[in-house]
């Protein structure tokens, strides 16, 4: 897999999680705990991602 391939696989699970979180926040069932580990998944994935994009660039 290229570099670009993986970095826009990492964006899909980014939005993906992001997707989540927001009906997590939505949702009168969900912790606080939920939120934040997810809110931590994408950081590091976004920390990832940035970290490929100044390679590839």
């Amino acid at each position: 897999m290229s570099l670009n391939s993986h970095v826009e696989v990492l964006k899909h699970k980014h939005q993906t999680l992001s997707e989540k979180v927001e009906q997590l926040q939505r949702s009168p069932g969900s912790t606080d705990t939920e939120i934040a580990g997810l809110k931590k998944q994408k950081l590091k994935i976004k920390e990832e991602i940035t970290k490929l994009e100044e390679i590839v660039s």
